[in-house]
């Protein structure tokens, strides 16, 4: 994977094929660790993972508008845009891997790790050019050179994206032509899509463009790092945040030091799921090795109507954002039992049985 400054059109679709797979590379683990809870416990850590994941497919569905607003196509079925797990996130963050695990500290702390503020110390500006690094990073449509550009956070890789559109957009109003000439009747509108975590932004023009950033970057690390998004809510970053420090946050408080009332957490009231797991974890004609066929195979089917929608279906959006709760049942039956010949791991889900037999993993 390799990242240059948005330069031109081809450039910008390339960040925005990213950011897709960017929001929905966080989906899995976050949907992995809510249904790894036990029954009947940590009611926070799940009424935040749910409130997060919602999000998250939120933050999808902008990806797509911009994308399409700009007269690229939205596609989630192709091979390689379900990561396998562990992987570095497309933004080029080097300094921690993505897993499928269960909810626990180490959990949470990749979280806060996907999810934190721009704020770069050591670096300064949102972005450096470095060496091309070893270890998994998820294929992306960027240039294939010797550098990379990477991106402490998610918000500031969302603002070379915002960057990128102005200029472009600057140089070709100059010359009379215009960088969102993409279908309108391919944007989702809130006729659509309704989370209750913000409002979807129909991508047409620059203006719209900037606001569907905004609300992505505020989401997740809050306004310049700020504990509230713009709409008084708890960013992603502060709301897992609560769960380690195990209080909530109010209104005045600073950040990292949460004054509400208290969060009860059970570390320990998680099935110990399978890391990373892959298709081949499980024995060839068992329950377990049919399980997880069958949940990554509706799974892929749920990333085909996604695609549809973000392809002039919106009506189609709905049933999709409703089947990524329903699946949480056939989730379930590989979460709750354990793994033959494996003392202690439960089994996990696999997101793309396409490609996760063979190859070494955890």
């Amino acid at each position: 994977m390799s990242l240059r400054k948005i330069t031109s059109i081809a450039e910008l679709h390339k960040y925005l094929h990213a950011a897709l797979q960017l929001e929905h590379a966080t989906i899995p683990p976050y949907l992995t660790a809510l249904y790894s809870l036990s029954p009947g416990t940590n009611s926070d850590a799940a009424r935040v993972l749910r409130v997060v994941i919602v999000e998250e497919m939120l933050h999808l569905t902008l990806a797509a508008n911009m994308l399409n607003a700009v007269g690229g196509s939205p596609e989630l079925t192709r091979p390689g845009f379900v990561p396998q797990y562990p992987t570095r996130l497309p933004d080029g963050e080097t300094d921690f891997e993505v897993g499928i695990q269960a909810f626990s500290r180490e959990a949470l702390e990749t979280f806060l790790k996907i999810e934190r503020p721009a704020r770069s110390p050591e670096e300064g500006s949102g972005f450096v050019r470095r060496p091309r690094s070893e270890g998994a990073v998820l294929p992306t449509f960027m240039h294939d050179d010797d550098t990379e550009m990477h991106f402490y956070s998610i918000g500031e890789f969302y603002h070379e994206i915002g960057r990128g559109l102005k200029s472009l957009h600057e140089e070709m109003s100059a010359r009379g032509e215009n960088l969102f000439s993409g279908d309108p009747s391919r944007q989702i509108t809130p006729d659509f899509y309704y989370s209750g975590g913000g409002e979807i932004i129909p991508v047409v023009d620059l203006d719209s463009a900037l606001e569907a950033i905004r609300l992505i970057s505020e989401q997740g690390e809050g306004i310049g790092g700020a504990i509230y998004d713009y709409e008084g809510e708890i960013s992603h970053y502060y709301r897992f945040q609560q769960l380690v420090l195990g209080r909530y946050y109010q209104k005045g408080d600073e950040a990292d030091q949460p004054s509400g009332e208290p969060i009860a957490v059970d570390w320990g009231s998680a099935y110990p799921v399978k890391r990373n797991a892959r298709l081949d974890d499980y024995p060839r004609n068992s329950e377990l090795h049919a399980a997880a066929v069958r949940f990554g195979t509706d799974y892929q089917a749920l990333l085909g109507t996604l695609t549809q929608a973000f392809n002039g279906e919106p009506g189609l959006l709905e049933a999709a954002v409703g089947e990524m709760f329903r699946i949480k049942e056939s989730a379930l039956q590989l979460i709750r039992n354990p793994i033959p010949g494996m003392d202690g791991v439960n089994a996990a889900p696999v997101f793309d049985v396409r490609s996760s037999e063979g190859g070494d993993h955890e």
